[in-house]
């Protein structure tokens, strides 16, 4: 299919873009990688009076050092942060992430701003941010806005983004020394919307767990953070036991739906098995002995030797 008549705008500048999603009455959509954006107009569930192409605003594709975190412009392509030199120094959990976003067309093209505007629950990218308590940044008539992100993703698709405001950056704080990290993810075909994904942060002090952090994906109507589950882990020594023991929690504490691609049962078992992984995976990473799954460390490495010689400043491809 082809998509609705809409009118198009290209503005040179942040004040621009402001100034025509004010001017739209809520009837405007901003266009960042489109990877998301342009399937739903071709098959028309959106029909915007505008699109706003926001890819000539100087400043959204910075990709910095914010003290020991980063700070990620909206239109930073997920290819950049999962290929960043940066990015994996500071936060390995995220570039591993990426790689598991779709194909590397799509990863050239789709922006950090545009997946968290996005809201999908089973994306990758909101789950990270509600992981690594990333806070984002927007700009609408009303000035320079900031949403926490484990308040910004609000249902299917829906974020507590207003009509006329756009991201503008997301702000990562650093992590703390001694910390860990896992990723996981399932599902039936490589580049495939994850079944159920897991991420976790560990860290440790004196051997045992100073602070956990636990997110998922794919369970839910949104991404998650398994606070009861976080505050379980901390205190306790790593270890095979304690592991087993999250993967139960985590299992009753989701309540997934059922749907083409698995029933609710199968999704709470993965539920168990991911967590398990990751823990293990960022325990072991943060120094508690645990064993990484098979692999991972082979996987680390070859992407660490594959991003050797990149800049410590990055931008969009």
């Amino acid at each position: 299919m082809k998509p609705a008549a809409f009118d198009y705008a290209r503005p040179g500048s942040l004040e621009e873009v402001v100034s025509i999603l004010a001017g739209a009455g809520g009837d405007a959509k901003v266009l960042a990688g489109g990877q998301s954006l342009v399937p739903l107009l071709n098959f028309r569930m959106l029909r915007p009076a505008i699109l706003v192409d926001i890819n000539r605003v100087p400043g959204l594709s910075a990709l910095e050092a914010d003290g020991t975190g980063l700070r990620v412009g909206a239109l930073t392509r997920h290819h950049t942060l999962e290929t960043s030199r940066l990015v994996r120094a500071r936060f390995p959990v995220l570039a591993t992430a990426m790689a598991h976003v779709a194909h590397l067309a799509i990863r050239n093209r789709g922006t950090a701003g545009g997946s968290l505007s996005h809201a999908d629950p089973a994306a990758e990218l909101p789950m990270l941010a509600l992981l690594l308590d990333a806070e984002i940044h927007t700009r609408s008539p009303a000035g320079s806005g900031r949403h926490a992100a484990g308040g910004f993703f609000l249902g299917p698709l829906v974020s507590a983004l207003a009509e006329d405001e756009v991201v503008t950056e997301i702000v990562l704080p650093g992590l703390p020394p001694g910390t860990g990290w896992g990723f996981e993810e399932f599902a039936q075909r490589s580049g495939d919307f994850a079944i159920a994904a897991a991420a976790a942060t560990v860290t440790l002090e004196g051997g045992r767990i100073a602070q956990a952090r636990l997110a998922l994906t794919g369970v839910d109507e949104t991404p998650i953070r398994l606070a009861a589950v976080e505050a379980d882990l901390v205190g306790a020594r790593p270890g095979e036991a304690l592991a087993r023991a999250a993967a139960e929690h985590a299992r009753t504490a989701v309540n997934p739906n059922s749907d083409l691609k698995a029933s609710a049962e199968y999704r709470r078992r993965l539920v168990a098995a991911l967590v398990a992984r990751v823990l293990a995976s960022a325990w072991a990473r943060a120094g508690g002995g645990a064993p990484a799954p098979d692999g991972a460390a082979e996987r680390d490495g070859a992407a660490e030797r594959d991003g050797a010689a990149e800049p410590d400043r990055e931008g969009s491809p």
